[in-house]
């Protein structure tokens, strides 16, 4: 059974041209600012909660840094990939953003940089892969806390199995084929070389179509039996229905999914 914290308001300064503080994702240590630590590129499913809202911090710090012309921080690595791409960022945050109203958290602070349309970052500071490692020591020094939506995948299938519905929802052909190519796998055989090619499927929008069908076969976990109400509605319609019913009944399969809340970003 999956739980929701209590709704509440999350709301961090975006670029406003004065120096930039703790709301704006930069910590002060002895009086000095040490910047931002990290965007991850992996789903924010996978993050606890204190690593998704650190993300919406630190986020909002870049773009305070890129927009103010912070020079003492333009050269920080997560800075400068995400450099002139203003709509990625903005992507970034309405997935962050996305991921956090399901846990019941509503974000005030939008990010409005529109620069690079539909350019994303071509480096990571670390790999999807090694994201993925990163994060799975985080929770065995923090404990069960540190623990996301999603749990971290122990193998390729599970990897391919939380990505799925997002996949199709861009292209059945590839999901088709993705699917029979890791079934193939073993273990944690071809990993990271999955975990990057999923990073940049959910980077692509969903194709018209094929969301519709995705948040069909979202809807058949929560709905049992042959049922039109899912025809009927409208696809980010349905897709909130498909949400209520995850946070209301006993679905892991469906509240392991990237899709559940990736694609209400592109809406």
């Amino acid at each position: 059974m999956h739980h929701v914290a209590p709704r509440r308001t999350v709301r961090h300064a975006s670029a406003s041209g004065k120096p930039a503080d703790a709301r704006d994702g930069i910590r002060r240590r002895g009086g000095r600012l040490t910047p931002p630590m990290r965007v991850w590129d992996v789903h924010p499913g996978y993050l606890s909660r204190r690593s998704l809202l650190g993300e919406h911090r630190e986020l909002h710090g870049v773009v305070s840094i890129l927009t103010n012309g912070l020079a003492g921080y333009a050269a920080h690595p997560e800075t400068r990939r995400w450099a002139g791409l203003g709509w990625a960022l903005r992507q970034r945050h309405r997935l962050l953003a996305a991921e956090m109203a399901f846990r019941g958290y509503r974000d005030r602070s939008p990010v409005r940089t529109r620069s690079a349309a539909g350019r994303w970052p071509e480096v990571f500071v670390d790999p999807p892969g090694r994201q993925f490692a990163i994060l799975r020591r985080k929770h065995r020094e923090k404990g069960d806390g540190r623990r996301g939506r999603i749990p971290l995948p122990r193998s390729s299938h599970e990897l391919w199995a939380h990505h799925k519905y997002s996949v199709l929802a861009r292209d059945q052909a590839a999901c088709r084929a993705i699917g029979r190519r890791v079934s193939a796998l073993r273990g944690d055989e071809g990993f990271d070389a999955l975990a990057l090619e999923l990073a940049c499927w959910l980077r692509r929008p969903p194709a018209e179509g094929e969301f519709r069908n995705a948040v069909a076969h979202l809807w058949g976990h929560v709905e049992t039996g042959p049922s039109r109400r899912v025809e009927k509605l409208s696809p980010p319609a349905a897709l909130r229905a498909a949400q209520r019913g995850a946070r209301a009944g006993d679905a892991p399969y469906l509240l392991a999914q990237t899709a559940l809340t990736e694609l209400a970003a592109w809406r």
